[in-house]
């Protein structure tokens, strides 16, 4: 697509409606709030690598995108000098300073998080032109937040009734179907992916090997069923289904989807009777999936049913584990509250270690957010006109949480995890200090952030879940 139409269209109008002698517009991007308490900023590095970088664009898109807003508009609005005298001093880069948090970083919500400025003073409508493409940053940072978030629950109930290694695989991504495009699925999957290492989202993988140079296999899955694996057997043949994943996949991990007629039975006689011989001596683990039903009351049945077939034995944290041979994942149903709910039903009323449960999150995960998730904003804060720099704000009396920042910014950590952002910076105040990073100018990458650094700068600190017991029970 031509890169001068990768915006909202009320932009091409924009470049007549700055002050006279305005040289330089500098934005900010930020999460204004929303339903944590920090951001997890991802997913810069791709779109810098697969928009930004390089020769965007050339004269025959300019011609294109004139003759497209003569049509869109029905009169000559488009910037056609403008873009033409851009190509001919910088031949199809684009003048532009983006300075960043590392990515991966976990920042407190309402700081600044990315910068961006045009570098030459011919352009300053440039800046905010950009906005479009920039802003959708605020999906991979809501999905990496929302993943980080679940997994800092996950590994609480893991500290305090389990196996707190067990983490990195407690949940699965199973978005790749639920999302709206394969982008969406790219940088979603990859987006989960900082925080977790299990996933069936084949492109998130892609994308993280594409664009952010990750030198080992960043995503691992297992073989599984799904119902019409099954079910093409026929009710009658449910046993030899199940006898088949058996025997085809001998070892390792596998996992089977049970509910496709009558899960207890499935666990009771097929699994738990019938196969058990083979279960038990197989080496690997057999991982029994439910998917349908009230899931604290489908697993409470279903774990009482394995625990009497299999066995269970108690930890030294006091909670019930269940034979090695046998695993249950949830992936029905999931979303980062219910993951709570059963964890704490679970192991509080029935005294089942989390070590026994991984969950696959779908839709929850990678579409049921907005940019309105962690309230995301790109808002212009400073302006030079005739050679001075002024702050720019808005401040709406209607809304004081769209009140916006004033003037260039940086980033400072007065301590390890402690980030407030400074407003109305001058010069190089600040410079030393400001954990905002120049990684993109003039049309060129200036430095790459690999998966691993970013895994580090995102690794969870373990505690208790985030939300009470009475919110829970409620």
């Amino acid at each position: 697509m031509n890169f001068l139409l990768r915006t909202d269209s009320y932009k091409f109008t924009h470049w007549k409606q700055y002050p006279p002698k305005t040289t330089r517009i500098y934005s900010y991007l930020e999460s204004r709030g929303g339903m944590f308490p920090n951001t997890v900023f991802f997913g810069l590095q791709y779109y810098l690598k697969h928009y930004f970088e390089g020769p965007r664009f050339t004269p025959a898109d300019i011609a294109h995108a004139d003759e497209f807003c003569l049509q869109h508009f029905g009169r000559d609005l488009f910037n056609r000098q403008g873009w033409t005298r851009l190509y001919d001093k910088h031949h199809g880069l684009l003048p532009v300073r983006i300075k960043a948090v590392p990515e991966g970083t976990v920042v407190p919500l309402q700081n600044v998080l990315v910068t961006i400025e045009n570098t030459d003073p011919e352009f300053p409508w440039l800046t905010n032109y950009l906005e479009t493409l920039s802003l959708k940053l605020w999906y991979p940072t809501t999905v990496a937040t929302l993943s980080r978030e679940i997994k800092r629950i996950i590994g609480g109930f893991l500290e305090r009734t389990g196996d707190p290694s067990l983490l990195p695989f407690k949940l699965h991504d199973f978005g790749y179907r639920g999302v709206s495009s394969e982008e969406s699925a790219a940088i979603g999957g990859a987006a989960h992916l900082v925080n977790f290492k299990g996933t069936d989202t084949v492109a998130g993988i892609v994308l993280l090997q594409d664009y952010y140079q990750a030198k080992s296999m960043p995503g691992f899955s297992i073989p599984a069923s799904e119902h019409s694996t099954i079910t093409a057997w026929g009710k009658e043949h449910e046993l030899d289904a199940y006898r088949n994943m058996l025997q085809a996949y001998p070892t390792g991990l596998v996992a089977c989807v049970s509910d496709s007629y009558d899960i207890y039975n499935a666990c009771e006689k097929l699994w738990g009777e019938m196969l058990k011989p083979d279960v038990v001596h197989r080496n690997g683990t057999l991982i029994i999936r439910p998917d349908s039903g009230d899931p604290v009351t489908v697993l409470t049945r279903v774990f009482d049913i394995l625990g009497e077939k299999f066995g269970s034995e108690t930890n030294s944290k006091g909670y019930r584990v269940l034979s090695p041979c046998v695993r249950v994942i949830q992936g029905d149903g999931v979303n980062m509250f219910t993951i709570q709910n059963m964890l704490y039903q679970l192991s509080k009323f029935y005294g089942w270690s989390a070590d026994n449960l991984a969950f696959g999150m779908g839709g929850a995960l990678l579409q049921q957010l907005n940019r309105d998730t962690l309230k995301f904003a790109f808002k212009c804060s400073a302006a030079e006109i005739n050679g001075k720099w002024q702050p720019v704000y808005k401040d709406p009396v209607t809304d004081p949480g769209k009140n916006s920042k004033h003037g260039r910014m940086a980033l400072v950590e007065s301590e390890p995890g402690r980030f407030h952002s400074i407003e109305n910076v001058q010069g190089a105040e600040f410079e030393n200090q400001d954990c905002l990073v120049p990684i993109f100018e003039n049309g060129k990458i200036l430095l790459n952030h690999d998966l691993d650094s970013i895994r580090e700068r995102a690794e969870v600190h373990f505690g208790v879940p985030s939300l009470s017991t009475a919110q829970v029970e409620k």
